[in-house]
């Protein structure tokens, strides 16, 4: 039986824990070789294994998102073990110290831009040139409904980081469109995550973020990761520019 990513080669990022390791581990079981960056050893000779096992294949590069050099070393490693690169889930992505704006140190809003918005712009420098090269690409960033459709307060780095990323979304989508690649982002609402845990970390704030949305319970990492196939596969092969909402209804429920 075909699966949907046979023959392709993806990277993804941000891959050690949360969406991105669910995001990896689906691409691969769809038939997708896989090169899985983040700054942690251990966990991603976990993930390789992990896919190895379940027969897929796999390679790690360890490094942090926020460096060109990484960016860089991902896409060659594609190239170099797999033959190229046709899609891409750039996850990497942190909160941040949580607080208002007037107690937010300058150092901090520069980390987190980097990390959220700046590492996105660095992997699709790299990564466009090797889609080229296949004649076509999918590129998907894991944004948020924060900074969207939506304002929580004490994560103002965050959101504007989250929110910037959707436009350089869009930017690279026009750019490139007429060359087959596309530009995708994914907006999660809650979702259970590490970082999720940091937002609400109490019980208490928990039930009230389920409450928030529609379906009165926050997502999956692997609800998330199936959403990414869609945009990262060819299965929404006229899809391009669109900032796809993956939020359980977060964003209309008044209730």
């Amino acid at each position: 039986m075909t699966k949907s990513c046979d023959g392709k080669v993806a990277i993804v990022t941000g891959a050690s824990s949360g969406i991105g390791r669910a995001t990896a581990l689906l691409l691969a079981s769809e038939g997708a070789a896989i090169v899985v960056g983040a700054r942690r050893h251990k966990e991603l000779e976990a993930l390789v294994s992990e896919i190895e096992d379940r027969r897929g294949r796999a390679k790690a590069v360890v490094g942090d998102a926020t460096q060109e050099a990484f960016a860089r070393d991902l896409v060659n490693c594609a190239r170099s073990e797999f033959g190229g690169l046709d899609m891409a889930v750039n996850a990497a992505g942190t909160l941040g110290p949580m607080g208002p704006v007037i107690d937010l140190e300058r150092g901090t809003w520069d980390d987190v831009i980097a990390t959220n918005l700046t590492s996105a712009y660095l992997a699709a420098k790299h990564q466009i040139p090797a889609m080229l090269e296949r004649g076509a690409g999918s590129i998907v960033f894991v944004s948020s409904f924060v900074g969207y459709t939506a304002a929580m307060p004490g994560v103002a780095a965050y959101a504007a980081s989250k929110a910037g990323m959707i436009g350089l979304m869009k930017t690279l989508a026009v750019e490139y469109g007429s060359q087959g690649i596309r530009s995708n982002a994914l907006l999660p609402g809650g979702t259970q995550t590490a970082m999720a845990d940091i937002m609400a970390d109490t019980e208490e704030m928990q039930e009230f973020v389920r409450e928030m949305h529609a379906l009165k319970r926050i997502s999956t990492p692997r609800e998330q990761a199936a959403a990414a196939l869609f945009l990262a596969s060819d299965a929404s092969s006229f899809v391009t520019g669109s900032a796809m909402l993956v939020d359980g209804g977060v964003s209309i429920s008044k209730t």
